[in-house]
């Protein structure tokens, strides 16, 4: 019964990872799209409209037209650019966290002559979410840090966009190129603030989703609608991460999409977190059809 019960859990994985794989293949043209609208590359011109209190304003293409103007340069074909990478790196990554985390195993879970009747269940009850915590934010980092230089392959692949450049073509081919650019560093490149993004968001998810489950409310219809809204201010509060990850993955890389003019020379991330900031750009991307033209880059251009 239990080799059953482990096969149909093994299809059940697969199944899983199978859905992930084609949602990640739909939805590829829409985050190939917010990838160059994060790295700064704007072809579209923007357009004069008007906000919702009747002010004039130059707005942005919305993520539709922008994949449109990728399709009317590259094909159809050209949408999916860099989805080869970036499945392996969903793929990897999902094995590496289920790995680690099921891994891991503390002294309490092979005791079982514990007495149930002597827990305490305040006390049961943390020590669950500390373990699930701990194995969390372990199978985070490893899933991130292994998974990510298939991040900088797709990254790379992607940003050729902009200079219409065939570095990164290949799979062998741009790792032959990354190493000739950065040496095994380059494999790397935003790494830190992609992990920090990450485990931050790990962090406020799952320590503020416990806190309501244990000091406010036991309904699980209101846990959940909790827990959901906790995971979109988590993800938007850590957004700049990613941004400061890709501009990194692609700074440096001897793409124009990495150098003047499209974008300065970094000498660390945190040197291109604060140049973003400054320019009102540290949540580019963030917003997929609503999308105001920056003051501070007009200011810029105009000088």
């Amino acid at each position: 019964m239990a080799g059953k019960l482990s096969k149909e859990d093994e299809n059940l994985k697969l199944s899983q990872l199978g859905l992930r794989l084609v949602l990640s293949t739909v939805i590829h043209p829409v985050e190939y799209a917010k990838f160059l609208m994060q790295i700064g590359h704007e072809p579209i011109p923007p357009h004069p409209m008007t906000n919702i209190f009747g002010k004039p304003i130059l707005a942005l293409p919305n993520v539709f037209q922008y994949i449109a103007y990728i399709k009317s340069v590259d094909g159809t074909a050209g949408c999916f650019r860099g989805l080869g990478a970036k499945l392996c790196a969903n793929v990897i990554n999902g094995a590496a966290f289920e790995t680690v985390k099921e891994g891991i195993r503390f002294e309490s879970d092979f005791k079982s002559f514990v007495n149930e009747t002597e827990l305490d269940p305040n006390v049961e009850r943390r020590q669950k979410f500390l373990k699930n915590f701990v194995k969390d934010v372990a199978g985070y980092t490893v899933a991130v840090i292994t998974s990510h230089p298939f991040q900088v392959i797709a990254a790379r692949m992607m940003a050729q966009f902009v200079g219409n450049e065939t570095k990164y073509s290949t799979f062998i081919g741009s790792i032959q190129e990354i190493y000739h650019q950065n040496g095994l560093c380059g494999f790397f490149s935003g790494l830190t603030p992609r992990l920090i993004g990450d485990l931050l968001n790990v962090c406020i998810t799952t320590s503020c989703t416990y806190i309501i489950h244990v000091y406010f409310t036991d309904d699980k219809e209101i846990q959940n609608y909790c827990s959901a809204i906790i995971g979109f201010f988590a993800t938007a509060f850590t957004y700049p991460f990613h941004v400061v990850s890709n501009c990194m993955i692609v700074n440096n890389s001897g793409l124009k999409a990495g150098s003047p003019p499209h974008m300065p020379h970094y000498k660390s991330w945190l040197n291109c977190w604060k140049h973003l900031e400054s320019t009102k750009q540290i949540k580019r991307g963030s917003s997929l059809f609503w999308r105001r033209y920056p003051l501070m880059r007009r200011k810029k251009k105009m000088k």
